[in-house]
């Protein structure tokens, strides 16, 4: 399946991460047995929305503000210590791993209470249904 960008009636496959030049750089940095572990646990988060038929991701959401002894605390380390670097290396981590699973989805910017989110939101979408 795939992640599809929806703008009005047109719907376009999404299939390049975005900033991935300033990203994998960084994303190389990190140990592969730590880069797995957190593929693992992004996988695991989104099998659990999937599961529980709420269908809806918020990257930003998913990790909380203090990553100190978590599995995202390696992206930190790889970031030079510059949360606001790790918080967008953390973004194109769950972009990929999204863009690689089995459903469809989309994205999009969102707010709340009027305020911006500031990380990407993710939805699953049922194009052929």
């Amino acid at each position: 399946m795939a992640l599809f960008s929806i703008t009005g009636d047109r719907i376009k496959q999404i299939t390049k991460i975005p900033h991935d030049n300033v990203n994998r750089p960084i994303i190389n940095r990190i140990p592969k047995i730590e880069l797995d572990a957190i593929i693992d646990e992004l996988n695991r988060r989104v099998d659990e929305i999937v599961d529980s038929h709420d269908e809806l991701i918020t990257a930003g959401w998913i990790p909380g503000s203090n990553w100190t002894g978590m599995v995202w605390s390696p992206i930190y380390t790889a970031s030079g210590n510059d949360f606001t670097r790790a918080g967008m290396v953390f973004g194109a981590l769950v972009f990929e791993v999204i863009m690689n699973r089995s459903e469809d989805w989309s994205l999009g910017k969102y707010q709340v209470n009027g305020r911006d989110i500031g990380s990407t939101t993710y939805f699953r979408i049922f194009p052929n249904h």
